[in-house]
């Protein structure tokens, strides 16, 4: 290719290069042949040779050796090399460059020119590049520029003005004057400079913004002239006068109209003629609309006219544009809280969005949906989200998740609907919940006693179906842990039982253990079920002992752990029936509270007793019916004592004192006293008299115990194995009593 071509003729061998390697080499030769012409004195092809240089800059390519260039043809008495001057410096400079201060006198004479086109070209550019120190030095020839008479250089000149006050905004009080002098223009270009140059200024200084208030009637004037013109084919844009022009005008009266009260109610009037007289079937005109609704929903507006605004995002939603759906949803999201029952009344509209093929339209419908809920839609509303739940994309589940959970905790009609969402949820969507959720809804579970047995048999039903969504089958565990007996029963009245034997719930646990979708957590929930049982179940120490060996640490240690609870304690064992269930061994007493998220219990054997007069497990059963004896013995063994006196008791309260004597030879330190009483019981134990009980009964120990009892439950009616009081003597050292607990 000869380096003297025409640009067009480069363009199209460019093009014609079959690799980018031939591109390259394209370049290259002619980009040396532009420098080597740049070295020779002035023959005419200057602004020729800096064309192809700045099409060979657009194509991604090392072109800053013609920056000196454009500052010579800048330079340059001809207008044709003027302009390729000032366009490769728009495109080559900026103001970082040291050669951009260079050009700033060329543009100053540039800006006196006697021709309007050539005074553009030094306004185009000083806009574009200028730096602070040009824009300084330049300052005012551009108010000098805005107060001509030619409407070309105003409307350039406003705009190059806006680029100042960006750059150096103490520079804004300079062009004030001339600003507001422009809205009396009636050329639409110089319009809208100075209604940009007047919203730059505003933002920036609030003494400004306060001026400028006092010409809200003058742009009110425009805008109403824009919106009640005929048709001008100059000006309109499908169907609507100057939408440009219309926009710039409402975001100005938005930022003027901001928490004034006085500008506020000047422009209501225009703002409702505005939204009732704009055609929203072309893309224009639903632009002036929603401008409008936001500069509605931002100044002090009038209730009905806040009420048309949301009703013109609602017809939003109905267009087929996703771009207008999704900006009238995220307009939507921002005014909910505020106007909550004009959005409500488009909750159909929005709901519908739900099933919008676009995600991001999607993802705006749920949030908006989700902040719809309230305590009056609360049933409705929330069928549609676990619908759209059952179909949503993988992303958007756990969002959904976490907002129905929020939803439903905040405005629950009853404990059970409750529970029943919190368990579709996990059963639809198990995978993608928080971390929270399973500790949560054994919280929920706990405080519903009335729905304890309603909660196991329906878990046990999905844990039996499905046990590949760890969440839900994590509390399946638990709660068949905590409420085996009524699952055994076979009784529920708010739901159909399910008939299972003591097999059939080892096998669904050991099912659990079993198989390889369950992880270490719920491994440990299913152990943690299995000990718990241990008071129901009499072989289930096999399925335990089985994880003694295994390869994670914590169901080792757990495995281990209970292991030994129930072969090293079984003379602890006692007979007995259970709500006319067949009589099963209790191998430990069971403290029932909610396991924390690792499945570990805290539950400690001590020595108990099974005399004919009653077992620890029912130690404080009956004390509201009845009055209880002036002492009770409730353990003797190995020479320890103790007693259990009732000092004082209401419907509400009572007061025990538990005491314990010695009859070996020597003494025994390290007491400790625990006891563990239903949930609906509040218990309180006072420091004990002491730690060390004397030998041959020369003293004692005594502990008082305040049983606090709002709900007047009647305790002796409580079974004796699921809502037990237990009483633990642990920690008690001496010599020759090695075989006793040592914890």
């Amino acid at each position: 290719m000869s380096p003297s071509v025409r640009l067009q003729e480069m363009i199209r061998v460019i093009r014609g290069a079959r690799t980018q390697g031939e591109e390259r080499g394209v370049i290259q030769r002619e980009c040396a042949a532009i420098r080597a012409q740049f070295r020779q004195a002035d023959n005419g092809t200057r602004s020729h040779n800096l064309a192809k240089l700045l099409y060979v800059h657009m194509l991604g390519y090392p072109a800053h050796f013609g920056q000196m260039e454009c500052v010579r043809l800048i330079a340059s008495p001809r207008y044709n090399e003027k302009r390729v001057g000032y366009l490769g410096a728009m495109m080559l400079l900026d103001e970082k460059q040291d050669a951009s201060l260079l050009i700033t006198n060329s543009i100053k004479n540039d800006l006196s020119h006697n021709s309007q086109y050539v005074q553009s070209l030094a306004l185009c550019t000083l806009a574009c590049m200028g730096s602070a120190e040009m824009c300084r030095d330049l300052a005012p020839e551009i108010d000098r520029l805005l107060r001509a008479s030619n409407s070309y250089i105003k409307k350039k000149a406003a705009l190059c003005a806006v680029h100042i006050v960006r750059k150096v905004p103490d520079l804004g009080e300079l062009f004030t004057p001339a600003a507001r002098s422009l809205l009396c223009e009636k050329n639409h270009g110089v319009l809208h400079g100075a209604v940009v140059l007047i919203t730059e200024l505003c933002e920036r200084n609030p003494d400004t913004l306060e001026q400028f208030r006092k010409v809200v009637p003058e742009l009110v004037q425009i805008m109403k002239g824009l919106v009640m013109s005929g048709y001008s084919p100059e000006h309109n844009v499908a169907g609507i006068s100057d939408p440009f022009l219309q926009v710039r005008i409402l975001r100005l009266l938005r930022i003027l109209g901001r928490n004034n009260d006085t500008a506020s109610d000047a422009m209501n009037d225009l703002l409702a003629q505005v939204a009732t007289n704009t055609d929203s079937s072309k893309t224009a005109g639903s632009a002036v609309l929603y401008e409008t609704v936001l500069t509605v929903m931002d100044i002090k507006s009038e209730s009905g006219l806040r009420v048309l605004a949301v009703n013109i995002l609602g017809r939003f939603l109905l267009n087929n544009d996703r771009n207008i759906r999704y900006i009238s949803m995220t307009s939507l999201q921002k005014i909910v809280q505020t106007d909550h029952n004009a959005v409500q009344r488009h909750r159909g509209t929005i709901v519908d969005c739900l099933k919008d093929q676009d995600a991001s339209v999607k993802r705006r419908a749920l949030e908006l949906s989700l902040a719809l809920v309230s305590a009056v839609n609360i049933r409705s509303l929330m069928k549609e989200l676990l619908l759209f739940l059952s179909s949503c994309p993988p992303e958007l589940r756990a969002h959904t998740t976490s907002g129905i959970f929020n939803a439903a905790e905040r405005y629950a009609p009853s404990q059970r609907w409750h529970i029943d969402t919190i368990l579709h949820v996990l059963t639809t969507a198990g995978g993608d919940v928080r971390d929270e959720t399973v500790p949560n809804l054994i919280q929920l579970i706990t405080t519903a006693t009335e729905l304890h047995c309603y909660t196991v048999h329906k878990l046990y039903r999905a844990l039996i179906t499905d046990i590949s969504v760890q969440s839900l089958v994590q509390v399946a565990c638990w709660c068949i842990g905590e409420y085996g007996d009524l699952l055994l029963r076979g009784e529920c009245e708010e739901t159909e039982p399910v008939q299972v034997d003591r097999d059939d719930v080892l096998d669904a646990l050991e099912t659990v253990l079993q198989s390889h979708m369950s992880s270490p957590a719920t491994r440990g929930f299913a152990l943690t079920a299995t000990m718990k049982l241990s008071t129901r179940i009499t072989h289930n120490v096999d399925i335990v002992s089985i994880y003694g060996s295994c390869i994670d640490v914590e169901l080792q240690q757990r495995a281990v752990e209970y292991n030994a609870l129930f072969k090293k304690y079984d003379h602890m064992r006692y007979r007995g029936s259970v709500c006319g269930a067949p009589s099963v061994i209790a191998k430990l007493p069971e403290c029932k509270s909610p396991v924390p998220s690792s499945g570990l219990s805290h539950t400690v054997p001590g020595p108990a007793t099974s005399t004919s007069g009653g077992d620890l497990l029912d130690l404080l059963g009956g004390l509201d019916v009845s009055p209880a004896p002036p002492s009770v013995k409730v353990y003797e063994k190995n020479g320890v004592t103790l007693k259990l006196q009732t000092d004082s008791q209401t419907d509400t309260g009572m007061t025990i004192t538990l005491t314990a004597t010695n009859s070996t030879d020597g003494d025994i330190t390290s007491l400790t006293l625990q006891a563990a009483v239903p949930k609906s019981v509040q218990l309180q134990m006072k420091a004990p008299s002491g730690d060390v009980i004397p030998a041959r009964g020369l003293g004692l120990v005594t502990q008082t115990v305040l049983l606090n009892n709002p709900n007047k439950v009647c305790l002796h009616s409580v079974s004796p194995w699921s809502e037990a009081c237990t009483l633990c003597v642990m920690d008690y050292r001496k010599r020759g009593f090695s075989n006793l607990i040592d914890k």
